[in-house]
């Protein structure tokens, strides 16, 4: 079978690791590397807040070689546009010709990516794309793979959740209205074992702490969002237990 060359687009939580599950099963893909982004001054990933040392360590126990893309501090839109279309080019000219997302049903995010990478020569793979958010959820469960929140909306689950595993209990303790996968932004996962990985992926949870970003709608008008952050370490880096 031949497999075409590919590109995972990695966010270290849940669903990128679900999706790379399937991914590597089908077989069809050749996955030279795991493609991240990471803001310029903090060092951890732009919407989950994983540093970067923990993100490598993910890379090192799949196998696959983590390239990052560094993103500057409250880039816009047309930023990361800029960014992540001059990385494709690179990985096009290196004969990548796939690129691999964990999307589950929004829509106006496969959209954006299909204009910005398709006309590029790049084809979108989504292996969790069309299922139910239930159906996900439960392949999620039954994959083996083990995640903790580590990012949520402070208007949402709120502080309470960070740190929590995702299971059958916190899948049930959802809030009528939540997406059971955080598809809506409600939450975000740091992915530590599993089959994926070699071994699992050593950390420890610091004290919480709470950020704000500013986002320009399409109106012009600026909405500040809210949202609490796991104070995500790596235990390799600090030698603790």
């Amino acid at each position: 079978m031949k497999k075409y060359r590919s590109v995972f687009n990695w966010s270290g939580g849940k669903d990128s690791a679900h999706a790379l599950w399937r991914a590597l099963q089908s077989g069809q893909y050749d996955i030279i590397a795991l493609l991240t982004t990471v803001n310029r001054t903090t060092q951890r990933s732009t919407m989950h807040g994983i540093p970067l040392d923990l993100l490598e360590a993910q890379a090192a126990r799949i196998g696959i070689p983590l390239r990052v893309l560094d993103l500057a501090p409250q880039g816009t839109m047309i930023d990361y546009a800029s960014a992540m279309e001059q990385a494709a080019k690179d990985l096009r000219d290196e004969g990548v010709s796939h690129f691999i997302f964990g999307d589950i049903f929004l829509h106006d995010v496969r959209s954006y990516r299909q204009k910005q990478l398709e006309p590029l020569g790049i084809t979108v793979v989504e292996p969790l794309w069309g299922a139910s958010s239930a159906r996900v959820m439960n392949d999620f469960l039954a994959s083996g793979l083990k995640t903790v929140i580590v990012t949520t909306m402070a208007d949402g689950l709120g502080a309470p959740a960070i740190g929590r595993m995702i299971d059958a209990d916190f899948v049930a303790s959802l809030p009528a209205g939540v997406d059971p996968n955080g598809e809506n932004g409600e939450y975000h996962t740091f992915c530590y074992d599993g089959p994926i990985f070699r071994e699992p992926v050593p950390f420890r949870l610091g004290t919480p702490f709470t950020e704000h970003h500013d986002v320009r709608l399409d109106d012009g008008s600026i909405h500040t969002y809210s949202y609490w952050f796991a104070d995500l370490h790596s235990v390799e880096k600090t030698g603790e237990s």
